[in-house]
């Protein structure tokens, strides 16, 4: 499909919503609406933290969901879309649900020999110092939760405690998980390819909330500095992580690079961030691709998605 035929289409972009990461997709969102909105012959701006809105729904020919978290992304507006007929951009129920679930991904890379790093479920009954000691130095994280939300590390059993405390606000359940020294990576995917690697540097302790959004310090490498065989091998991970846990047409896969050259797979995102300093538009850039070039192939693959279920 190129740019001309979206013409033909009432396109409705799902923005804003009710999770803690609202913020972050209606400045997604701004970018998308933007972008698509000389392109096609309608677009609607829906926020599901509106009431009645569904029914704004009618009408449509296409959603495209930017909706970070929460109902975006567990697949709840996937199945509610599917339901209607309704075509949707990205990942289906499926690939959705797991994808937001960063133990079950974590669990279904591990039964399939992908590399992850050990972690363990925390409770409010947790032998916090023996976490410790079993997995040294750990992430804490919100097993549902994005954008580094609610994450923190723990050093000691005491600092273990606090940093699971703090992370219960948010959604699902806490694990910790053992920390990787190195390098962090995210690989952004359009269909059955990978587009640039990007590495992620951060002044901070990790790449959190602050340095994700707000910080001036961060930097991001992208050629990322890795020999094209290296980069080719993490690419080919990405792909398959992806594809394990039912994810499609378009997403992101973080990973960790230790000294050694030891990959971990961190977590798959299967709806990025779009803003103009997000990843997935910046490895466009580094391939050739606009923002208004990826938008266009992510709706195509969407729809020839659905035309094939």
């Amino acid at each position: 499909m190129s740019k001309s035929n979206l013409q033909d289409l009432s396109i409705a972009v799902l923005v804003g919503g009710t999770s803690a990461e609202r913020e972050v997709s209606l400045m997604s969102g701004a970018v998308i609406v933007d972008c698509l909105r000389p392109l096609c012959r309608e677009l609607k701006v829906i926020d599901p933290q509106d009431s009645g809105w569904t029914s704004q729904l009618t009408g449509v020919d296409f959603v495209f969901n930017i909706l970070h978290g929460g109902i975006g992304e567990n697949g709840a507006v996937q199945g509610l879309l599917m339901s209607l007929g309704i075509p949707q951009s990205g990942s289906g129920v499926l690939g959705a649900a797991l994808g937001m679930d960063k133990l079950k991904t974590k669990a279904i890379w591990r039964d399939l020999g992908l590399p992850v790093a050990p972690e363990a479920l925390l409770t409010a009954e947790s032998d916090f110092d023996q976490v410790i000691a079993d997995l040294g130095e750990v992430f804490v994280k919100p097993a549902f939760e994005g954008s580094s939300l609610g994450m923190s590390i723990a050093k000691t059993g005491s600092e273990l405690r606090e940093a699971f405390a703090r992370a219960q606000i948010f959604a699902g359940p806490v694990f910790a998980e053992r920390r990787i020294i190195g390098e962090e990576y995210t690989v952004a995917i359009l269909g059955d390819r990978v587009l640039p690697a990007i590495r992620l540097s951060t002044t901070a302790d990790f790449y959190d909330y602050h340095a994700k959004y707000l910080a001036e310090d961060t930097q991001y490498f992208c050629p990322c500095g890795l020999d094209s065989e290296t980069e080719q091998r993490i690419g080919d991970l990405a792909l398959r992580a992806f594809a394990a846990v039912g994810c499609s047409v378009w997403g992101r896969v973080d990973l960790m690079m230790d000294s050694q050259g030891k990959v971990a797979l961190l977590e798959v995102n299967t709806v990025p961030g779009m803003t103009t300093h997000s990843l997935v538009p910046m490895a466009g850039r580094a391939a050739g691709l606009s923002m208004s070039d990826l938008l266009v192939e992510i709706i195509t693959r969407s729809l020839e998605r659905g035309a094939q279920s």
